[in-house]
């Protein structure tokens, strides 16, 4: 028994002395698709808009090839309506802002300067607000005007938790003893629809976020 625990803290002392923290800041901009099943509104068209982020990250690395990431980062997650046929001048965009936080494996490989990586896990995130700029139709008076708001949120209708899979390849150019800059291009897939089931019509709406992101990082 003695014996078992002295190798059990050999093992945890050699981990933890090629383990190293490193904490960064990130920023990027991206595309949102916004997948709406349409149901009988076939003259509504859905288009994906881009969108800034930015964070924070931090990452442990147990092994020079294997980490554990995660992140708090802001995200805009829009998209752009259009209508077609009577309303042809329907034609708005809704910017939605996300709080996420990406819980990632961290798996690297190359040089001692220059490494090439795969960021695999999970992510959570919480919609913050929402804002709504367009052109609407009066179906009576059929007079097209101008709409600028900040959306309000309804409890029966919006799912303001989202979860889903992330995923990104990237390079990192360690250009000091402490310093490193990486390129990421990343995907950001949902599983949770943003609207429940509302007045008993299931319309699931999902989104996929996928951008290019530059992070900063501070070796300890």
């Amino acid at each position: 028994m003695k014996k078992t625990a002295l190798l059990l803290i050999a093992c945890l002392a050699a981990v933890t002395a090629s383990a190293q923290w490193r904490i960064g800041v990130s920023g990027g901009y991206g595309h949102n698709d916004y997948h709406v099943d349409r149901h009988y509104m076939t003259d509504y068209r859905y288009e994906g808009l881009w969108g800034p982020t930015a964070g924070i990250v931090g990452q442990y690395d147990f092994k020079s090839w294997l980490g554990v990431r995660a992140e708090v980062n802001w995200a805009e997650k829009g998209y752009r309506l259009k209508r077609s046929h009577y309303m042809r001048t329907v034609d708005n965009k809704t910017y939605n802002h996300y709080l996420q936080v990406p819980v990632m494996a961290s798996f690297s490989f190359g040089g001692d300067k220059l490494r090439g990586f795969c960021n695999a896990g999970f992510y959570g995130a919480y919609w913050m607000a929402s804002r709504y700029r367009g052109f609407d139709t009066n179906p009576v008076t059929e007079r097209t005007y101008l709409i600028e708001e900040n959306r309000s949120f309804d409890d029966d209708r919006d799912q303001r938790w989202e979860f889903g899979a992330v995923g990104g390849l990237g390079m990192e150019f360690r250009f000091a003893r402490r310093w490193a800059a990486q390129v990421e291009g990343r995907c950001y897939y949902s599983t949770t629809s943003t609207q429940k089931r509302y007045q008993r019509i299931r319309d699931p709406r999902y989104n996929t976020y996928i951008g290019m992101i530059a992070t900063m990082f501070y070796f300890f």
